[in-house]
Formats: C-alpha cells, structure tokens, sequence
C-alpha cells in the first residue's frame, strides 16, 4: 500500500464493501509513501495515526506538484483501521481547488499571501504560533509552515485559523476585490511618517498602475494607468484622443499607492510635474522596448505621455515599531 499527500484512506465494510470511514491522508511517515498514515477523518476532522488494516484501502487522486500538508502530530490517538463507524459518505476534507473562491468566482488565490495574511494578523493579536496552533487544532511546526512558505491549506484548515484569528476565510485569502480599499481596522499604534526621495523613487519601481490627475474640459479627473519609470520620468501609453493624452503641456499630479487590508498599513507616492508627449523615434522605441505590459484597459493606445517629476512626496502607515 502506497499512498500521497491528499488520497483518500477509505474503510469498507467486508462483507457489503460499503463505505464505512474515509478520510484525508495529510501526512506520510516514510518517504515511499508506504504506512502509517496521518488521516484527517471526514466525520469528525480529526487527525490521527492510522496503521491499515485489510479492510482499508487507498482513493488515488490526481495528483500535481504538491507543498506539504499538515505533518504528523496534529491530533492524538491511533487507529487500527478496523473501526466500527457507519458513516458511508466519500467527503474529503480539503479538496478545495485553486481556482474557485469561496465567493464562487473564478479567482484563484495566491497561497503565499495566505500565510503572510495570517501572520500579520496574529502578529498584530499578539499572539504566539502555538496559541494561534492550539486554538486551531493544528501542529506549530505547520503554521509555522504556512506562514514561511509558499501553501495550499484546505478550507477546513482555513477555517480553523480563520475561527482561532477572530477572522473570516475570505479575509485570509484576500477577498474583497469589489470593495475599496481601507475598509479593515486601523492599527492600534499606528506610526505615519515621510518618505525621503530615494524611498519614494524605490516605491515607484519601474512599473505599476498608477492614478493620473488631470483638468478636463467636464472639470477634474483622475484616471489610472499602466506605467514605467525610465530615467526618473514616468511614462505612460493612452489613446490620442482621450483626457490624458490632453494632459500634455500641462502640470498634472501622478499617484501610485499600496494598502494592506491584512496588516493595516501601506504607503502612499505624489509625483507632481509638466506633462508632454513623446514624439522622437528614438524615444518611442525606448519606452516601447521598457514597457512590462500592455495597458490593461486595451484598445489602440499607442500616444507615449512623459510626466518629469518636479515634486516627489511620499508618506507611509506602519505600525509604531516598525
């Protein structure tokens, strides 16, 4: 018997071959995969040590590259695999797929922004790993796993630290796309400080989205961009005819930022300066050959517009020991 992180132990019944007890395989004791097993049993999720007996065998499932589920010692007990239960469902703990939110959309999340979302948030409790593990009723050594590297939890076990953190799922995994920023709460002692030009030149990087300020003929607009920083000017692409390719030959205000709904905290950059479009060939060429992506807005955006900064502020929300 030879088994994978996330097959299924199933005990059948030796005489009606109905299923008596399933569960999840969340952790493996010797490297080819053979016996004992760590098995997160579909009745009661709990975790414990299965040595199988003849009437348990194992559902393969497809398997891709895995990261390591939750290692031995996550329950207490063992079992012999001859127990008497007569749960005959076939549900597997943790067999959320990447690609469905709990939303029902079609997102899928990014696994290293749940660890980081779950240690900023413990971190910001106060509370140690092996208090956020215990309440959760999972090992240390996983979460601290989950919080260094790059995972794929199950919803049960999001659930559990969701439950353990005073949070939702969705929080965890970052949910909220449809809602403006700033919504979470704000830090118990946060700390607001300036950004000296070299930090704000590094917060700026070489590309990004950003929102451009600019006066229309309706009145004031602020619209966002693709852009790409090119010896210390900002450059954007847009259409010929639209309000920020009119913007060129005047002074326009160009904003990036960042928040972090998992931490409370963020920065802010303000880039004031006169605008004008790039017409050299040459020029063209360079910002054509630098530009990381297409504008995400699509269409025929081919108008080059360069903003020079004359102004460079930046401010930045951290918590007060940092």
């Amino acid at each position: 018997m030879r088994a994978h992180l996330g097959d299924q132990l199933v005990i059948e019944s030796q005489q009606t071959g109905a299923t008596r007890r399933d569960g999840e395989i969340v952790g493996l004791h010797h490297a080819d995969g053979t016996p004992p097993y760590d098995v997160r049993w579909s009745d009661t999720d709990e975790v414990t040590l299965v040595f199988p007996g003849p009437d348990a065998h194992i559902r393969h499932l497809e398997h891709e590259p895995a990261t390591p589920r939750e290692p031995a010692g996550t329950g207490t007990g063992t079992d012999t695999g001859t127990d008497t239960g007569t749960d005959t469902g076939t549900e597997r703990a943790g067999t959320e797929r990447a690609g469905t939110a709990p939303d029902g959309t079609d997102r899928a999340p990014n696994p290293g922004d749940i660890g980081r979302r779950v240690a900023a948030e413990r971190e910001r409790q106060r509370l140690t790993r092996a208090t956020v593990a215990a309440r959760a009723a999972m090992a240390p050594e996983y979460l601290a796993y989950l919080e260094e590297h790059p995972a794929d939890p199950s919803l049960g076990t999001l659930t559990r630290l969701a439950g353990a953190l005073g949070t939702s799922v969705e929080a965890l995994r970052g949910g909220g796309i449809d809602l403006p920023p700033g919504q979470g709460q704000a830090l118990l002692h946060p700390r607001l400080r300036e950004l000296d030009p070299d930090e704000c030149r590094a917060r700026l990087s070489t590309h990004g989205v950003g929102r451009l300020a600019v006066t229309t003929p309706d009145g004031p607009a602020v619209v966002p961009v693709n852009y790409v920083v090119i010896d210390d000017a900002i450059a954007f692409r847009t259409a010929p005819d639209s309000a920020p390719a009119a913007a060129a030959g005047t002074d326009v205000a160009f904003e990036v930022d960042q928040l972090d709904e998992a931490t409370s905290e963020g920065w802010s950059v303000l880039v004031v300066g006169p605008a004008r479009l790039v017409t050299e060939p040459d020029a063209v060429r360079q910002l054509d050959h630098g530009a990381y992506t297409r504008p995400w807005a699509g269409g025929e955006r081919e108008t080059w517009v360069s903003i020079q900064p004359q102004r460079l502020t930046g401010r930045r929300i951290s918590p007060a020991e940092q």
